[in-house]
């Protein structure tokens, strides 16, 4: 007897230690270029086929990451380029080379969704053939324009750019501020599809703050630091650009405060497509890894009819929450509503004083079917949102995208919208912005500017359309504004003409007859251009505080400028030649690149040199519609 038992822990000692594959992990490095050059590609995106394990290419276009021995096949992909497939074999270092995508201008071969077309196997579509689909539902705008192209069932809020606002009859700027980031990754999608996003799928502010600033810590006790820079304006070298930075507090995770989170998935029959519910699936697993113990969760779903998934569940039982997301398969129709008031039954229920309770949606947008009209959800929204239960939503997928909705469901909820095109996006939001996705340190923050008529002519805010207040609103505590999380930085961008630009602008309203022309005392000796007030209430407050920020007059000239500066009007002129904005003057899209490329700064994650190439994109794709 003693020998068998011997024999069979021999046995099972030898076949654990000769089977390195069950435990062992290796490192994978490599680098990826052009195969035509041998150029290395920055911001490449490296994936474990399979897995949710994946890092960027740095600056020489290098990438290192921990992968399983089991580990059989990486995934490289990058903007404007064929996606790359390396079988792993017992080597640990690679050479990727990665062919540029054959492009026609005139056709180009896809399969499964482009520009929210279905197709099935494989055939050839016109890049730019029109193509007529229902109309939109009235509050929503008809999403054909001038690029030429139609977009079956997805919707957009019509946005009316901001035009310039003289100071003489209006001295004061004010607006709530944005922290989503939907707009650039949707932006993506279209590109990467083959074809220039609807105009109003773009919101330039979102383009601006998808990237991380340098911006400094705040000091002191207030949870929001903010600084300011002044320049000349690249796309019309006569005005000049004013760039406003604020930055939330960080937070380390660890220290967070506890969470009390709700998944409310949609998984009605238009998730069935590889880009929604598997995705989606995947995006929360990455959330559930970085849950703690002290942090609960549960999965409410709806389709037909709604259902709890996962009854509220500590996160340390992992594998409990993870087989739960695994299970979930499409079908039905959508049951919004009714979905939505089991999952803030739950949040209520397990709610955590001074704790972080929120609702995460998951869905393409499709809110078709249900007992509530969308009037009586806003105000279940608000009502709960007024109790401290938080509502962010996520979006996903191609062809029946209900922006529009999505949007301003987050917005009434004191929540952040994002939109998910890819699992390494659904990294960047649920992993490496955490704190800021789930942790509001801020509420209500909104700002004004009131400009100095000394030297400013005229003034124009870039973006932020849906987000603009009356002046009178600023005072106003009870009116809702954009909220801040842990870490989180906004920019705002102000073009000015300065009084001293011989081109006048044409006020939008007659000169006013009674107020004085003369500048007052302070603005003749303050020697200041204009003044940043913002408000803000803290996450329980009830009460806005004030701080002023008045800025000098001191104009750097644009080369000079910081690179964030730089980068930050590049993005800004990017997103108005995709709005084909007048504004963007003779700018060109070789301008941005170049405007990108010399402020383009260490760029750690890869995400600024991505958006050199969707800019290359956008060139060729335009080229063709003229």
């Amino acid at each position: 007897m003693k020998t068998k038992i011997l024999f069979l822990a021999s046995f099972l000692l030898t076949t654990l230690f000769s089977t390195p594959q069950l435990f062992a992990q290796r490192i994978i490095t490599g680098k990826v270029v052009q195969a035509d050059n041998g150029e290395p590609l920055v911001g490449a995106a490296v994936l474990l086929k399979g897995t949710t394990i994946g890092t960027f290419t740095d600056q020489l276009g290098k990438f290192s990451l921990e992968a399983p021995a089991t580990a059989k096949i990486l995934e490289v992909s990058y903007v404007g380029f064929k996606k790359t497939e390396v079988k792993l074999n017992k080597q640990n270092d690679y050479l990727i080379k990665m062919v540029v995508e054959s492009m026609h201008l005139d056709e180009v071969v896809i399969s499964g969704q482009v520009a929210g077309v279905q197709v099935r196997g494989n055939r050839k579509l016109k890049l730019f053939e029109k193509r007529r689909f229902p109309r939109k539902k009235r509050q929503d705008v008809d999403t054909s324009d001038d690029w030429g192209m139609d977009y079956e069932d997805e919707s957009y809020a019509e946005i009316k750019e901001n035009e310039f606002q003289t100071v003489e009859s209006e001295a004061l700027s004010t607006f709530s501020i944005d922290v989503d980031k939907a707009s650039y990754a949707n932006v993506r999608r279209f590109l990467n599809d083959g074809a220039l996003p609807p105009k109003d799928a773009v919101r330039i502010e979102e383009l601006i703050n998808y990237f991380d600033y340098a911006y400094a810590e705040p000091k002191g006790d207030s949870p929001i630091g903010i600084q300011t820079e002044l320049s000349t304006c690249p796309w019309n070298e006569k005005n000049q650009l004013f760039r406003i930075g604020l930055k939330g507090k960080s937070l380390n995770i660890e220290e967070a405060p506890k969470s009390n989170l709700v998944f409310l998935l949609d998984v009605s029959g238009s998730m069935n497509s590889e880009d929604k519910l598997p995705l989606l699936k995947k995006s929360f697993s990455l959330l559930v890894d970085n849950m703690r113990a002290e942090d609960r969760v549960a999965i409410v779903v709806y389709a037909g009819s709604s259902g709890v998934v996962l009854p509220s569940t500590s996160g340390k039982n992992k594998e409990k929450i993870l087989a739960s997301l695994d299970r979930l398969s499409a079908g039905g129709s959508t049951a919004g509503g009714q979905g939505l008031r089991k999952a803030y039954d739950i949040a209520e229920k397990y709610f955590i004083k001074n704790g972080n309770n929120r609702i995460i949606l998951a869905t393409d947008g499709d809110f078709n079917v249900g007992e509530s009209s969308d009037d009586a959800m806003q105000k279940l929204i608000e009502k709960q949102r007024d109790k401290g239960i938080f509502l962010s939503v996520l979006g996903f997928g191609t062809g029946n995208l209900k922006d529009s909705k999505m949007e301003r469901i987050a917005d009434h909820g004191n929540g952040n919208y994002a939109y998910i095109d890819n699992l390494l996006e659904a990294k960047k939001v649920l992993v490496n912005e955490m704190s800021g996705t789930l942790y509001t340190i801020a509420k209500d923050v909104k700002l004004q500017i009131e400009f100095n008529p000394l030297y400013v002519q005229s003034y124009r805010l870039i973006g932020y359309e849906n987000r603009m207040l009356e002046k009178e609103d600023f005072n106003d505590d009870t009116k809702d504004a954009g909220e801040m999380g842990a870490g989180h930085t906004v920019t705002a961008l102000y073009e000015i003409v300065p009084t001293n630009n011989a081109e006048k602008v044409v006020a939008s309203v007659d000169p006013l007859k009674y107020q004085s022309l003369n500048p007052t005392e302070t603005s003749r000796t303050s020697g200041e251009i204009l003044t940043v007030k913002f408000r803000y209430k803290e996450p329980k407050g009830k009460k806005s505080l004030l701080i002023n920020y008045p800025v000098p007059n001191s104009l750097t000239e644009f080369e000079q400028s910081s690179d964030d500066f730089r980068f930050s009007a590049s993005v800004a002129n990017f997103g108005m030649l995709l709005r084909q904005s007048k504004k963007a003057k003779k700018s060109s899209w070789q301008d941005v690149i170049e405007m990108a490329k010399a402020s383009k700064g260490s760029d750690e994650n890869g995400y600024r040199a991505e958006l050199i190439r969707l800019v290359e994109l956008a060139e060729l794709l335009a080229k063709k519609s003229k």
